[in-house]
C-alpha cells in the first residue's frame, strides 16, 4: 500500500484573483506542508481505494503572482494564518474515495469520494494519471462556496479570491 505524504510527494492549492481592483492581488501558488495519501489497491479495481488527510494549519504560501507589489515573507505568513483562522477554521481537511475506477490499460482513472473541509463534507471527483515511471498526478476543482466557505475578499469586496481553486498532486509509486 503506498504512501505519500511532504517527504515523497507535493499538495499544493492555485488560487486567482477576480474584482474590480483584482490587479492589486495576486494568484497564489500554496503548499500543504502536513498531510498523508495512502493509494490502496484491492484485489479487483473495484476494491481499490484512495485516502487523504492534511492539516489546514500547514498551508505556506510559495508564491504570488501578479499585483502590484511583490509579496513579502511577513505578506506570505499573514496568507497562511488567515486561510487557516478565517476560511478553513483550522478544522481537519479528509477525503476518502467511494469509488476509483481505473482505465483498461492503466495510466488513468477517475476518483470520486467524499471530502471534508470546514467542517462540511461533499461529494468530489477528479482524475489521477499515472505514467511508465510511476509518476502520479492529479487536479481537482473545487468550489469554496460548495462547502460554506466565504471567499476571501478586501477593499470592501472589490478584490477577493475566485470561488474555484485547484488543488493538485505530484507523487511518484515507490
Amino acid at each position: 500500500m503506498p504512501t505519500f505524504g511532504p517527504e515523497n510527494a507535493t499538495l499544493t492549492v492555485r488560487t486567482k484573483r477576480q474584482g474590480a481592483a483584482s490587479k492589486a492581488g495576486h494568484d497564489l501558488l500554496i503548499e500543504v506542508t502536513s498531510w498523508s495519501a495512502t493509494l490502496e489497491f484491492g484485489e479487483d479495481p473495484a476494491g481499490t481505494t484512495v485516502t487523504l488527510t492534511a492539516d489546514p494549519s500547514s498551508l505556506r504560501v510559495l508564491e504570488g503572482t501578479g499585483g502590484m507589489m511583490t509579496l513579502g515573507d511577513d505578506d506570505k505568513a499573514g496568507i497562511a494564518k488567515t486561510i487557516d483562522d478565517e476560511v478553513l477554521k483550522r478544522t481537519p481537511i479528509e477525503f476518502r474515495s467511494t469509488a476509483v475506477e481505473l482505465s483498461p490499460g492503466g495510466g488513468s482513472g477517475s476518483v470520486t469520494g467524499e471530502l471534508e473541509l470546514a467542517g462540511r463534507s461533499r461529494p468530489i471527483a477528479f482524475e489521477l494519471t499515472a505514467d511508465e515511471d510511476g509518476r502520479i498526478t492529479g487536479t481537482a476543482t473545487l468550489k469554496q462556496t460548495d462547502w460554506g466557505m466565504k471567499p476571501y475578499s478586501a477593499l470592501f469586496g472589490t478584490l477577493k479570491v475566485a470561488d474555484e481553486v485547484e488543488v493538485e498532486i505530484d507523487a511518484r509509486l515507490p
